[in-house]
């Protein structure tokens, strides 16, 4: 018997938690001209959302994540190599004898794929905009590619002004769907919202929350039932009330619990033993992560811990606790929803433990 529940990569097929609502809507914005924005929290299933949505339609797609790019020239160069994956070298090599900065184009001797490369010193605008300008080329009406930027807020940081690159280049395309995904919601809002921002308004913004209780309850029951039979419905209970519905925590939690039931044969305290394995199995990474905390942002987490910190930021009693949760949530150690949260209920479980 395989483990049903999977977690830490994009979920696909049968792992797939419900999400019919959000799946059926980003599906028909696909299936439109329009391009969609997409905001959550990291680790709450956005890619995986995308993915199932996009390998549906049947159309090609490009996927980046611009944390993983350094540089406008690495931007480049990577959408380039994305294309090689999906069209062959002969159906590109004649566009690209209009580039006006050639590329370094080797083949990759550890398997099929073409890398592609353009010197730092290079224009990084020019390169761009024959990278992107390819896109559009290879692009057809009847076969759209969609273009899947994860991490979108990273832009401010890859270059100077390449928000108003990016967007003088991608007005000029016609055959491209882009998802833009983020996981800093003040960074985001910023880029998409603001009216002074090249973006603003750009295409359908949309703010991913978490799974509802009652689909998340049914998933989780029907999944631990081969190995808890009359218990799985209690036990779904456990695992929600502790991880609150965050689609990627309850999936590590479920897991746990499913690989107690079926190959040690526990049952009673299933949850809660499973929560100490997972806090035990990352206690030094906790502790590292403590240590590189200052008094402020530690005070705040225990704060938190104990639910001492109310909703609204105006309701916050300093401005020192202001702009820690503000840091805290930007780096995703906490993230807001009703209320705010230690992001990591494993963490927030070891600090508990270990820090009051």
């Amino acid at each position: 018997m395989k483990n049903p529940f999977k977690f830490g990569t994009i979920v696909e097929d049968e792992f797939f938690t419900d999400r019919v609502t959000e799946l059926r809507y980003v599906e028909q914005k696909l299936n439109s001209e329009n391009h969609i924005i997409l905001i959550s929290p990291r680790r709450f299933g956005k890619s995986s959302l995308v993915m199932k949505a996009v390998k549906s339609s049947g159309r090609p797609f490009i996927m980046l994540n611009l944390q993983k790019v350094v540089s406008i020239q690495d931007l480049a160069s990577n959408l380039l190599k994305e294309t090689f994956k999906l069209y062959p070298w002969e159906k590109i090599k004649h566009i690209m004898t209009h580039f006006r900065i050639i590329p370094t184009i080797s083949t990759n001797p550890m398997g099929d794929g073409i890398d592609v490369s353009f010197h730092q010193s290079t224009n990084g605008v020019v390169a761009l905009e024959d990278a992107m300008m390819t896109i559009e080329r290879v692009s057809t009406p009847e076969k759209r590619i969609i273009v899947i930027l994860d991490e979108f807020q990273e832009i401010m940081s890859i270059g100077k002004g390449l928000d108003k690159q990016l967007r003088a280049i991608m007005q000029l395309q016609h055959n491209i769907n882009y998802v833009l995904l983020g996981s800093q919601e003040s960074m985001m809002t910023e880029i998409f919202e603001r009216k002074q921002s090249p973006f603003y308004h750009f295409g359908t913004l949309m703010r991913l929350k978490k799974i509802p209780y009652e689909d998340f309850h049914a998933y989780i029951t029907e999944r631990l039932e081969p190995v808890l039979a009359e218990q799985s419905e209690s036990v779904a209970s456990e695992i929600l009330a502790i991880t609150k519905c965050h689609p990627y925590y309850t999936q590590q939690l479920s897991s746990q619990v499913w690989e107690l039931a079926h190959y040690e044969g526990v049952s009673d305290r299933a949850v809660e033993m499973a929560v100490e394995r997972l806090t035990d199995i990352h206690d030094l990474d906790f502790e590292r992560l403590w240590v590189g905390f200052n008094k402020v942002d530690r005070r705040v987490l225990k704060a938190l811990c104990v639910g001492e910190v109310s909703l609204s930021f105006s309701e916050l009693p300093t401005s020192t606790t202001y702009s820690a949760v503000k840091r805290l949530m930007k780096k995703g150690f906490v993230i807001r929803e009703e209320t705010y949260e230690v992001e990591d209920p494993f963490f927030k479980r070891w600090i508990e433990k270990n820090q009051l």
